[in-house]
């Protein structure tokens, strides 16, 4: 199946933007809603969310159906893909952390079952996200069962959906409380699952449409600027939350179709490291909070004993450390276990026939 490069670009610039917004954040202050940083560190979450309902169903429309046998392969891959990274993560940082765990939710965290029952509940920074993607996995298998063979439930899925978003959007969350004293309902999966089904839609309404490049190019700037320049100011609350947040995800939505629909792939010193960087965007996006903190002690140790160093030492050092080990860690222990994931279609029907 052919490589949906552009795709990469994109997962990985996004991976990218939400390091450098929680780099600077954390050693500058928070971001304001009129600011691009603050914007990009919420949406680019939002953006990952579109990009990984679109590239299943790139992946498995066209081959998956709902039976056991193709379940279990989804489930098993999903698995090998997420797990390994998510429970590394998790024990580095309750090691770096010092502190004795609740049990119950580390039970939770390594299973994988905190995104259905205590989303909020977690030991690293970013990885909320990832228990939300385990539950939109759990929509997935439907989404191509409704969509190939009932499609009027597709449609009852997809109005039931997005009523959700906007019961979030106009109603759950107030604007005039700040975001942070609301995270538990943002950070709801039910909030964000629209997002997921978003991406699936795009795929499968636009998977055969072909739009002139110039048209895309046309559509990715006005989503930019809009996105950049849409008049928003106060906490971040405001920007995920009544009209505000129909116009965002909207540009997240239009900047996702663009890379999507864009015919075009970069020179190879511009292709190669984009490339790299979305595929590594998962070790990138779970890694970048505990080499933050990592540097964080190594800088608070130099400055008291040996050299006092600027911040921006510090975030500069983070962001290359970052990139570097988050290559490692993608081609020697991601690509290690996700091998394990890919399941022998003959030796599975041997096995369930």
């Amino acid at each position: 199946m052919k490589r949906l490069y552009n795709l990469d670009y994109l997962r990985g610039l996004a991976a990218f933007g939400i390091m450098v917004y929680h780099y600077l954040s954390w050693s500058v202050g928070k971001y304001s809603a009129e600011s691009f940083m603050g914007r990009l560190g919420l949406y680019g979450v939002a953006i990952f969310y579109v990009l990984s309902g679109l590239t299943l169903y790139y992946v498995y429309y066209n081959k998956m159906n709902f039976t056991k046998e193709e379940i279990f392969s989804f489930v098993k891959k999903r698995i090998f893909r997420i797990f390994p990274l998510l429970w590394l993560v998790t024990i580095i940082a309750i090691i770096i952390s010092m502190k004795i765990p609740d049990l119950i939710n580390l039970f939770l965290n390594l299973s994988g079952l905190f995104g259905f029952v205590s989303w909020d509940k977690y030991f690293s920074p970013g990885v909320w996200s990832i228990g939300n993607e385990l539950v939109f996995y759990a929509f997935f298998p439907f989404f191509i069962l409704f969509s190939k063979q009932y499609k009027y439930l597709m449609f009852l899925l997809s109005v039931c959906i997005f009523t959700l978003f906007i019961y979030f959007t106009f109603f759950k969350l107030n604007p005039s409380v700040n975001l942070s004293d609301q995270w538990k309902d943002y950070s709801n999966p039910l909030n964000q699952v629209f997002l997921f089904l978003s991406g699936y839609l795009i795929g499968y309404f636009l998977h055969n449409v072909k739009i002139n490049n110039s048209i895309v190019i046309l559509l990715l700037a006005f989503g930019i600027v809009l996105f950049t320049f849409y008049p928003v100011t106060g906490d971040a609350i405001n920007l995920v939350t009544g009209n505000n947040r129909l116009i965002f995800t909207s540009c997240s939505l239009i900047i996702c179709i663009s890379f999507y629909k864009l015919n075009y792939t970069f020179p190879k010193f511009i292709h190669n490291p984009l490339t790299l960087l979305g595929e590594a965007s998962y070790s990138v996006y779970l890694l970048h909070p505990i080499i933050y903190k990592l540097t964080r002690i190594a800088f608070d140790i130099s400055n008291k004993y040996i050299l006092p160093l600027p911040n921006s030492v510090r975030i500069l050092t983070s962001i290359i450390l970052t990139l570097f080990v988050s290559y490692f860690v993608y081609q020697y222990f991601e690509k290690y276990f996700m091998k394990f994931g890919k399941t022998n279609k003959n030796n599975l029907n041997s096995t369930h026939g």
